[in-house]
């Protein structure tokens, strides 16, 4: 694949350019923000597409089939070395229509609902919007992104449900095997429930390992991972996602809620197309693109060491995000925002957007073109010298 390969996505109503002033007030300014690459999608996922839209009618499409699922439990032995229950497997419209109804079944409003700060800005409005209790456990910044779990068994005594992020957005993290079995082990003491997005899981660096939550599935049962493969090979905007649920009871609760309650009862045949092409022939597509990732990242971290060694960024183990710590810059993070946006004419993610526990960081979208990336950064040196000379 050309990564370096520049494609405009102006006047395609996209979300991170077209609509880049919905976020910050602007049009004119160079976007890093919303979560999906500027990367084309693979060959043969094109091709597939193009095919299937060669065919003039557009009916009600089955999900429930062997081809999407062998597809889903392929790519998992294939990648990961886990086999799965494929009578587990789910069609979802989208990971976070997921979280939504699994909050909704396994839980009552004002229940606890536990998740690491920070924290994926739509955990949020998904534990806010159906009436429960954000309750927060802070990753260590300074450590690691390390879980305190003293903290976290005092506070998940009073929960329902874990919404777990593996690997984390926005620092990164990959969770370690030990942590992922403290993790499960204090959940199974309290008969907490872990609802676990791995919509990252492709997209890991460095070597660094991604354990599926469902490979603890012996240890507990009360367990259901969400994934789609939208992000790791850019196709959110033809959606489609799934659930693996072992829980026979949840299992049916969730089709009663999607099927006959919210009437997601047909596919979209472009995503699920989309998936079983990308899962069943583009591994290729996932290792060029965490090797790019790399180096976007080795990038970033030169420039940062030599024009702005204020800015301490640790190399993220997972996606194509970088978190960044800005609090050697000693102001607020509105007026380095007013900056970046008015001055500097750089859209870069508020760090505040993901919890508490981001105050004073950036996120910055690294899934670019390495020509991009420069001019960003450029952009946010300009930023940083237009703040120190007052």
């Amino acid at each position: 694949m050309n990564f370096d390969k520049i494609i405009s996505r102006r006047g395609t109503y996209c979300t991170q350019w077209d609509y880049i002033s919905d976020r910050f007030g602007k049009n004119d300014i160079l976007p890093f923000s919303i979560s999906d690459t500027d990367f084309e999608v693979p060959e043969e996922v094109t091709k597939v597409l193009i095919k299937r839209i060669n065919h003039p009618i557009f009916g009600y499409t089955r999900w429930n089939h062997a081809d999407y699922k062998n597809a889903i439990a392929y790519h998992y032995k294939k990648r990961f070395g886990q086999n799965i229950n494929r009578n587990g497997i789910v069609y979802s419209p989208s990971v976070m229509y997921s979280i939504s109804v699994l909050i909704r079944l396994l839980s009552n409003e004002n229940d606890g609902i536990m998740v690491f700060d920070p924290m994926y800005d739509a955990f949020i409005d998904v534990i806010k919007k159906n009436h429960r209790k954000l309750v927060t456990v802070n990753l260590d910044n300074e450590n690691n992104y390390s879980v305190d779990f003293n903290d976290f068994e005092k506070k998940l005594k009073k929960c329902k449900i874990l919404l777990l992020c593996s690997p984390h957005n926005p620092t990164g993290k990959v969770f370690s095997r030990s942590e992922l079995l403290n993790i499960v082990n204090i959940c199974k003491k309290y008969s907490v429930y872990i609802i676990s997005d791995e919509i990252h899981s492709d997209i890991t660096l460095y070597n660094n390992k991604h354990y599926p939550i469902i490979s603890y599935i012996g240890e507990y049962k009360n367990i259901v991972l969400v994934n789609s493969s939208s992000k790791t090979f850019n196709t959110p905007s033809i959606g489609g996602s799934y659930a693996i649920i072992h829980d026979k009871q949840l299992y049916n609760q969730f089709l009663e809620q999607t099927r006959k309650r919210d009437f997601v009862n047909s596919a979209n045949v472009l995503g699920m197309l989309a998936l079983m092409e990308s899962y069943e022939k583009c591994d290729y597509y996932i290792d060029e693109l965490t090797k790019y990732i790399e180096k976007n990242m080795d990038y970033t971290e030169k420039f940062l060491n030599e024009k702005l060694p204020m800015i301490k960024f640790i190399k993220p183990q997972a996606t194509y995000l970088a978190w960044f710590d800005i609090s050697n810059l000693n102001c607020s993070s509105e007026k380095f925002q007013d900056i970046l946006v008015n001055i500097a004419k750089v859209g870069i993610m508020s760090g505040e957007t993901y919890g508490k526990n981001g105050a004073m960081h950036l996120r910055m979208n690294l899934g670019c073109p390495i020509c991009k990336l420069e001019e960003g950064l450029k952009r946010l040196e300009k930023a940083v010298t237009v703040l120190m000379e007052g």
